[in-house]
Parts: structure tokens; sequence; C-alpha cells
């Protein structure tokens, strides 16, 4: 961050401190809700329809808006972009990682819960996604982001029994 936000004063280095106001802009990671719907040995992965990491396998999950919680995020990102609603099971793990957004490279704190579809049936938001399909847990491929490899080789993930009641 070069200008402060409140009265556009140079700033230095973060935690960025502008020294005509006293302003502090600390680099938090950002937190994000995801869900992973495992039906016995795969779980479902989205095609990304956008920037960044274009035409990657991913996770459906986002971001949190303002003061939602995580688990909350997880299962409006789920509604969103795959059409269902979910039930959250067990928490997966929770990981520092990166997006590249806006040129720049942002801290998040990817949250991750075992999740199951309760009703609807999956209809992709096309401005999110262009195809879903079930891949193996035993051999993912590299997903779009980091996290999304470390939490896929989690135990917990990959010892889950849950059969989707679709």
């Amino acid at each position: 961050m070069r200008h402060c936000p409140r009265c556009g004063g140079p700033t230095g280095a973060a935690p960025a401190v502008c020294p005509a106001c006293g302003y502090a802009v600390w680099v938090n990671p950002r937190p994000t809700g995801t869900v992973i719907i495992v039906d016995g040995d795969r779980f479902l992965a989205i095609r990304r329809a956008r920037a960044p990491r274009e035409g990657w396998w991913d996770l459906p999950g986002g971001f949190c808006d303002g003061f939602e919680l995580p688990a909350d995020a997880a299962v409006r990102e789920a509604r969103e972009e795959l059409g269902v609603t979910v039930e959250l099971g067990a928490f997966a793990g929770m990981y520092i990682g990166t997006y590249d957004y806006q040129e720049e490279h942002l801290p998040v704190l990817d949250c991750f819960w075992l999740a199951t579809i309760t009703a609807g049936e999956i209809t992709l938001d096309p401005a999110e996604a262009s195809e879903f399909t079930w891949l193996a847990l035993a051999d993912p491929p590299e997903m779009a982001f980091a996290t999304m490899d470390l939490v896929l080789r989690n135990p917990i993930v990959r010892q889950s029994s849950v059969r989707l009641a679709m």
C-alpha cells in the first residue's frame, strides 16, 4: 500500500503507517469458506470460469462477506456456485494461502468443511464455473490453489465415508 486509505498520505512497508495521520494498515489474511462434497472415494470439483486460475479445477467456496462466519460463507458459496443446499460436516482444516487480485498477491485464510448436498440438483453459475466432475480422492489433479491440494491430502477428507443421498 503506497497511500493511506484514510487521508491519502504516503505510507511505508507493511504495516503501512501513515506519517500524516498515524493510520496503520495491516496485511491480514482474508477468510474464506469452502466445501468438500465427497461421495465415497471421489469428490466434486468445478472448473473455474474466471481469473485467477481460470480453467483449473476448484472446490466450491469463496470469500466471507463483511462479518460473515467462514462456515456460513461455505454454505452460501455452495448455494451460489452449485445451486444446491448443503449441510456441513466435519471441519477439514484451515490453511494460509495466496490469491492474486488486482495485481496484488493477497494472503487468505482458507477454511474447509466436508459437506453433503441436502436439497437441489447441481446447476452451475456460469460466471463461476464452466463444468463439474467427480474426481478420485486417491489421486486428485493439481487444484487451482495450493491450500486445496493440502486439504485433499488431509486424513479427515481421505477417510471420509460420506455417501451422497441423491
